[in-house]
């Protein structure tokens, strides 16, 4: 059996170069991140935290 392929989504705020976070959803729905110039580290998260920590972002709140 192998592994689904992983479509990644670059942010819209990416670059030319290529430097962005890029994005990935999981076939058990986790919320997969990382950077395009460091693909090999990858962190994972659930849509609702992740909406979270974006709407903390929004409205300033500081890091926990």
């Amino acid at each position: 059996m192998t592994a689904p392929t992983l479509i990644w989504q670059k942010s819209t705020f990416s670059q030319e170069q290529g430097d962005c976070v890029e994005l990935a959803v999981t076939a058990g729905g986790a919320v997969l991140i990382r950077e395009s110039d460091e693909p090999g580290v990858v962190l994972s998260t659930t849509p609702s935290a992740l909406a979270c920590f974006l709407q903390s972002i929004k409205h300033g709140a500081a890091a926990v």
